[in-house]
């Protein structure tokens, strides 16, 4: 069974989006122009450098895709219930729908998501039990692309050799100087921002805990590790394969645990 589409209609969430877009554009349209291909050319650099940048790139655009239609896990209008599982369920007092514990309704989208972890404009979608490994791979692409952009720009200043300047006519050598500062200004603002936000994703895995379980104070010693790393991962990721963790370009298979933890909001 195919993974569902889910779309969410919020002009705040499409302008962010289409930012992120941009940058990205810019950076993959701009960095091998710039700097990959010229220097690839003289001899600097070797092609696996070159694949290497289009390789994160095309990681991180998809999991970006993917992460804001996928759904999150809303809950459909009338679920069944398995009698054993009732008395983990609870009713929303917003919805008025039964949903099970740990989920929380999403004022934004209208709806309750099953583990809902926040809802991201970024994405335009929520971070939800079904999509929240597609998050965590686009924070973690992001990073890598932005290291390597920012890694780049350093290099094509302080460490290659200097270009011949050939084709000193066109329009991308004459503001060499300015799109390379445009592109390391935008490499630091969402290094910094996506750093922060991928360390509280991770210790929200470690932890087994939700960002709004953190901010509602719900759950005790919420420092402590329930489950092994290992273990609670996997649950996010959908698959025992480590190896798989990485990889945007698949099917996330549940397992088999129980809608109910310990805590829930």
């Amino acid at each position: 069974m195919g993974q569902r589409i889910h779309f969410v209609v919020d002009p705040q969430g499409w302008c962010c989006m289409g930012l992120i877009i941009f940058v990205w554009l810019y950076n993959t349209i701009f960095i091998p122009k710039v700097i990959l291909f010229p220097h690839y050319e003289e001899g600097n650099i070797s092609i696996v450098a070159v694949l290497c940048y289009y390789f994160c790139s095309l990681f991180c655009i998809a999991s970006l895709f993917r992460a804001s239609v996928a759904d999150p896990g809303k809950l459909p209008e009338n679920p069944k219930i398995p009698v054993t599982e009732l008395e983990h369920w609870e009713l929303c007092n917003k919805c008025n729908m039964m949903r099970p514990k740990r989920s929380h309704h999403c004022s934004r989208c209208g709806h309750c998501v099953r583990r809902m972890d926040h809802h991201c404009p970024w994405i335009n979608n929520c971070v939800g039990e079904d999509n929240h490994w597609l998050f965590l791979q686009l924070c973690f692409y992001t990073q890598i692309l932005s290291s390597y952009t920012l890694i780049l720009d350093f290099c094509h200043y302080y460490y290659f050799l200097p270009l011949k300047k050939e084709n000193w006519d066109v329009f991308v050598f004459r503001h060499e100087l300015a799109l390379l500062r445009i592109s390391a200004f935008m490499g630091l603002i969402i290094l910094g921002g996506i750093s922060r936000l991928f360390y509280t994703q991770l210790m929200g895995i470690f932890t087994d805990t939700t960002s709004i379980e953190k901010m509602s104070n719900c759950c005790e010693d919420i420092s402590r590790p329930r489950k092994p790393w290992q273990q609670t991962f996997s649950e996010v990721f959908g698959t025992h394969w480590k190896i798989l963790w990485f990889i945007p370009f698949r099917q996330r298979q549940p397992l088999r645990v129980p809608y109910h933890f310990a805590n829930h909001v």
